[in-house]
């Protein structure tokens, strides 16, 4: 059985990384659209300009940063308001904005009965 190869309206991975921009932003949905036509903040700039100069290891408070093709493969510190949860970049993620692929609560985990509890069973 071949493996499905991944695509996002119709394109690949491949092609994705080879639009500008403004012709990737085509594809989106409205509401991320909007976002790269009315431009980036300065953090998301700065944070871009972070990600094109080293591999892995960039860490960043943007969590409202929409995952763009340039970003696939790439190792991405995503703060979650305590602390930096790394991520790898799939192409799978494309159109995600970065707070969705880093949640902020953890699932409470208790523990088994204590003894003293038992005891008073």
């Amino acid at each position: 059985m071949a493996k499905k190869i991944f695509k996002y309206r119709g394109k690949t991975a491949e092609e994705l990384q080879a639009l500008s921009l403004e012709d990737f932003a085509e594809l989106l949905p409205s509401r991320e659209r909007r976002k790269i036509k009315r431009g980036f903040t300065e953090a998301e700039q700065i944070f871009l300009k972070d990600l094109e100069k080293h591999d892995r290891g960039v860490k960043t408070h943007c969590r409202d940063m929409i995952v763009l093709p340039s970003m696939f493969g790439k190792t991405i510190g995503i703060h979650t308001g305590k602390e930096f949860k790394d991520i790898v970049i799939l192409p799978q993620m494309v159109g995600h904005r970065l707070g969705e692929l880093s949640l902020t609560r953890n699932k409470v985990k208790h523990g088994a009965v204590g003894v003293a509890s038992a005891i008073k069973h």
